[in-house]
């Protein structure tokens, strides 16, 4: 994460994210870096529908197409980034270990990645498999895959 913050700061841009199943540990990992301040804008914890629909993903998207898919993770992803007028923006949705009574879905431990790219208009979209025994190491392979492909695109 280092890295990718180091990079960020030399380019002068900066970075939002708004989280549902990795409840907050890809914000947290940039946050332990030193000078993260100067990057890092905004992180949310939208584990609920409901405050996914109050940050900005529509109902519709999430009626049509399931919380668990890139549509969503393209909302969350934007909607972070125009709420903190961030550069970069993540969006992070899916279904870690067990089955959600409030959300149908069949791909447990199948994770859903948006990263948005203000300048360039572009969404960078990933559907990964959680690799893990546990629920932490499900998060903590989530947010290196992330920190992977956003050192990509921001190069």
């Amino acid at each position: 994460m280092e890295k990718l913050v180091k990079l960020l700061k030399n380019k002068n841009k900066t970075i939002s994210s708004m989280e549902s199943c990795t409840g907050g540990l890809f914000a947290s990992e940039i946050t332990n870096i030193d000078g993260s301040s100067e990057i890092f804008k905004l992180g949310l914890i939208t584990y609920s529908n409901e405050y996914k629909e109050y940050f900005g993903v529509s109902q519709q998207i999430i009626n049509e197409y399931t919380v668990y898919s890139n549509k969503v993770s393209k909302e969350m992803a934007k909607a972070s980034c125009n709420i903190a007028k961030s550069d970069f923006s993540v969006g992070i949705t899916g279904l870690l270990g067990a089955i959600d009574p409030n959300n149908k879905s069949d791909e447990i431990n199948f994770v859903y990645v948006s990263i948005y790219d203000k300048e360039n208009n572009a969404y960078f979209n990933y559907k990964i498999e959680a690799i893990g025994k546990t629920r932490i190491e499900k998060k903590n392979y989530i947010v290196k895959y992330i920190k992977e492909r956003l050192y990509e695109i921001c190069k």
